[in-house]
């Protein structure tokens, strides 16, 4: 069933294509931060109490990747309502001598549209 809302383009949610870049992107760094807690461990030595802390990054980690990543990105805070006008701004007050003149006519543009072709003549019967 269809809402009868209208939809505002504030409340929409991210585009898909941006969405998935920004999880991987979260995801990449998770998992270059686990290499390197993995590479730190075994490679630095004498062993001690930072080598558990790098291990149990290294084993971690990819759990926290996939929340973290898989994180719903925030909705919008809150919709714009499409029929809200956007004010004008107002003109300058006008002079003491500008006010005994009459105002200026409103401009109105008006657009017809014509055919591109010359019309043409009635058939002669």
């Amino acid at each position: 069933m269809k809402s009868s809302r209208r939809q505002s383009a504030t409340s929409l949610p991210r585009a898909p294509r941006d969405d998935a870049s920004t999880r991987m992107t979260k995801y990449f760094t998770m998992m270059a931060i686990r290499v390197a807690c993995f590479v730190l461990m075994v490679v630095i030595t004498p062993y001690g109490w930072y080598t558990w802390v790098l291990g149990i990054g290294a084993i971690f980690l990819p759990y926290f990747a996939v929340v973290i990543a898989n994180v719903a990105s925030a909705p919008a805070d809150r919709a714009i309502a499409p029929e809200r006008a956007i004010e004008a701004p107002m003109p300058p007050a006008a002079s003491s001598q500008d006010a005994t003149a009459a105002p200026a006519p409103a401009t109105v543009i008006r657009i017809s549209e014509t055919s591109s072709r010359p019309p043409t003549p009635p058939a002669a019967s």
